[in-house]
C-alpha cells in the first residue's frame, strides 16, 4: 500500500473520532440574561410592595452565580443574603424551596440537606424555567412568611413569561 494512501486515511481517521468527539461532548444551553434578570428582580420587588411588603430580591444563573439583587429601602439588613441564599438552594436543588423545606423538617429522610454549607432551606427560592430548561432561580426575603415570599417570585417570573419564550 502507498504511504500517501495510509496518510489519507489515518487523517482521514482522526478527522472522523474528533468530529464525533466534538458533537457528543458539547452541547448548547439557554442562558439568563443580565438585562432579563434584572427586569425580574424589578418585576418581583414591585408585585411585593404591591402587597405592602418591603424585601430584598436576588436572581442566580444556572450555576448558582448571582445576576441581579435589590433591596428595598426598609427590608432588613439579612434580606440580601437570605434572598440570593434562597435562590442558590433552589436552583442547586432544581426545586422551589417551600417544597424542599417542608421535605427536610427534623425527622424526615432528607433532614441531612439542612446542614450542606450555603444552603437555607426556607420558602422564597423559585427556579426559572423556560422550554423545559433550568435557566437560574429568583429569591425573595422580606415578606412575613416563605410562602409570601414565593408569592412574590411567581408573580415576578409571570410578569415577564413572555420574555422567557426565547
Amino acid at each position: 500500500m502507498n504511504i500517501t494512501r495510509v496518510l489519507s486515511a489515518l487523517a482521514l481517521g482522526i478527522s472522523l473520532i474528533s468530529g464525533t468527539a466534538q458533537a457528543e461532548g458539547t452541547f448548547t444551553t439557554k442562558s439568563l440574561t443580565p438585562e432579563l434578570a434584572v427586569k425580574l428582580a424589578q418585576a418581583t420587588l414591585e408585585a411585593c410592595r404591591a402587597e405592602g411588603f418591603q424585601i430584598a430580591v436576588a436572581v442566580v444563573d444556572k450555576g448558582g452565580n448571582a445576576q441581579a439583587l435589590i433591596r428595598d429601602r426598609f427590608a432588613g439588613p439579612h434580606t440580601p443574603r437570605t434572598a440570593t441564599l434562597k435562590a442558590y438552594t433552589a436552583v442547586s436543588f432544581r426545586a422551589n424551596t417551600t417544597g424542599l423545606a417542608d421535605n427536610s423538617q427534623a425527622g424526615k429522610e432528607a433532614s441531612g440537606v439542612r446542614d450542606i454549607p450555603g444552603v437555607l432551606m426556607l420558602g422564597g427560592g423559585v427556579v426559572i424555567e423556560t422550554g423545559g430548561e433550568l435557566i437560574g432561580a429568583v429569591g425573595v426575603s422580606g415578606a412575613p412568611g416563605g410562602s409570601l415570599d414565593e408569592a412574590c417570585a411567581v408573580k415576578g417570573l409571570e410578569a415577564i413569561a413572555d420574555d422567557l419564550a426565547f
